[in-house]
C-alpha cells in the first residue's frame, strides 16, 4: 500500500512519464541502470527486474552518441518512465529529449554557458518533460566554493536556487531539485534549507553513499530524517551494489517512515545467552520465504522470538509468531500458544498457518 501522509510538505507537482512527483503524490522510488546503455537488451532486462522489485522511475546514462542511439529503443520498450542522465554535453541532452526521454537530469553547472542550458530547457518545454536540477558536492561551481570557503550546505542551496531562477526566467518551471553530498549531515542541512526557500519537488539521496552496509545506514539516516521532517517527493538510494538492493532499501525506508505499508513486518528479538535456538537463521529464512508470498490486501506482523517462556507475551501484538525452546518451539497467535513444534519444523508450520489466512 502506497500513500502520502499529512505531515509531508506539499510542493508543486511535476510528472515523469505517468508518475506524479510532488503535489501530495506518494513518494516514488527511483534507481539507475548500471548496464552499458549501448546494450539495449541488457538494459531493458535490468529495467524490467527493477520494476518488478518496486522501482517506479529509472535513470539511464547517455554519455555518447552510440548510447544515445540505444536510448531511444530503451525508452520505447521500457515498462517504467526513463530519465536521461546527461553531463557536459547539451546537444546530447537535446537529442535524448527528442528520442523520447520522460525526464532529463542535468547539472547546469557542468553543462557550460547559460545559452546551452536555455537550449535544453526550450527542448524540454517543447516536449513537455521535466528537468531535474542535480546539484552535488563534487561539481559545485568555483565561485560558490570560493564564497563559502569550500563545499557547504549553504553553497549547495545557492547553486540550486541560481539554476532554478535562470530556468524560471526563461519560462521553464517543470523542475525538481536534488542537493546531494556523501556527507549525511550536509545533505540533511542542504535539503532542509532549500525546502524553507522554495516549493520545488525534491529528489532525495545521499550521493556515493558506499557499500551495502555503510551505504544503507547513511541513506536510511539521511533520507529517513528528511522524510520524517516532511521533506521529499522521490528518492534514490545510491549503493555500490546491485540496483535491485537500492530499490529494496528505498522501499524499506519509506515503510519505516510510515509512507508505505509493508505486506509483512517481522519483529524479532536480539540474541542473548538465554536463547536455545538459532534465531538469526530462523529470522533470515522466514524473511526470504515470506518475500515469495502474495499477501493480497493483507498486512501481517510476524514474530520470531528466542524464548518460548517470555517470547509470546513480548510479541503479543504480532498476528503470528514462533518462539524457540531447547528441543522444540511454540507457534502462537496474538500471544496465545497454540502448538508445540519441533525446532526444524517451526518455519514450515508457521508458513502453513499464514497461508490459511490468505
Amino acid at each position: 500500500k502506497i500513500f502520502s501522509v499529512g505531515f509531508m510538505k506539499k510542493n508543486r507537482q511535476i510528472f515523469v512519464g505517468n508518475i506524479a512527483v510532488g503535489g501530495g503524490a506518494p513518494v516514488s522510488v527511483q534507481s539507475m541502470c548500471n548496464t552499458d546503455t549501448r546494450d539495449v537488451k541488457a538494459t531493458l532486462k535490468q529495467i524490467s527486474e527493477l520494476a518488478d522489485a518496486g522501482c517506479q522511475i529509472i535513470r539511464v546514462a547517455v554519455p555518447d552518441k552510440p548510447a544515445l542511439e540505444a536510448f531511444g529503443k530503451i525508452v520505447l520498450n521500457s515498462v517504467i518512465p526513463v530519465i536521461a542522465d546527461i553531463h557536459f554535453d547539451n546537444q546530447l541532452a537535446i537529442a535524448a529529449i527528442e528520442a523520447g526521454a520522460h525526464g532529463i537530469r542535468i547539472n547546469p553547472g557542468n553543462i557550460g554557458s547559460q545559452s546551452k542550458v536555455r537550449e535544453i530547457a526550450q527542448s524540454a518545454k517543447k516536449h513537455n518533460i521535466s528537468i531535474r536540477v542535480g546539484v552535488n558536492s563534487g561539481s559545485l561551481e568555483k565561485d560558490i566554493r570560493k564564497e563559502y570557503a569550500g563545499v557547504t550546505p549553504e553553497g549547495l542551496v545557492k547553486s540550486a536556487l541560481r539554476h532554478c531562477a535562470f530556468l524560471e526566467k526563461i519560462g521553464f518551471s517543470d523542475i525538481k531539485v536534488s542537493l546531494k553530498s556523501s556527507n549525511v549531515l550536509d545533505t540533511f542541512k542542504a535539503y532542509s534549507l532549500f525546502s524553507e526557500k522554495s516549493d520545488y519537488p525534491l529528489h532525495l539521496g545521499i550521493t556515493e553513499a558506499g557499500t551495502i552496509f555503510n551505504g544503507t545506514v547513511k541513506s536510511a539516516v539521511g533520507i529517513g530524517a528528511l522524510l520524517l521532517n516532511g521533506i521529499g517527493d522521490t528518492i534514490r538510494v545510491s549503493l555500490t551494489a546491485d540496483p535491485i538492493l537500492e530499490v529494496k532499501t528505498a522501499i524499506k525506508i519509506l515503510e519505516a517512515a510510515g509512507l508505505r505499508t509493508p505486506q509483512f513486518e517481522i519483529i524479532s528479538c536480539p540474541t542473548c545467552g538465554r536463547t536455545k535456538i538459532d534465531i538469526i537463521k530462523l529470522a533470515d529464512e522466514l524473511e526470504n520465504r515470506l518475500a515469495t508470498i502474495d499477501f493480497g490486501e493483507k498486512t501481517l506482523k510476524i514474530a520470531v522470538m528466542g524464548c518460548a517462556v517470555n517470547g509470546p507475551g513480548e510479541a503479543r501484538e504480532a498476528d503470528y509468531g514462533i518462539a524457540g525452546g531447547v528441543d522444540s518451539g511454540v507457534l502462537f497467535l496474538h500471544g496465545r500458544v497454540i502448538e508445540n513444534v519441533p525446532q526444524d519444523k517451526l518455519i514450515d508450520r508457521l508458513i502453513l498457518e499464514i497461508n490459511k489466512d490468505l
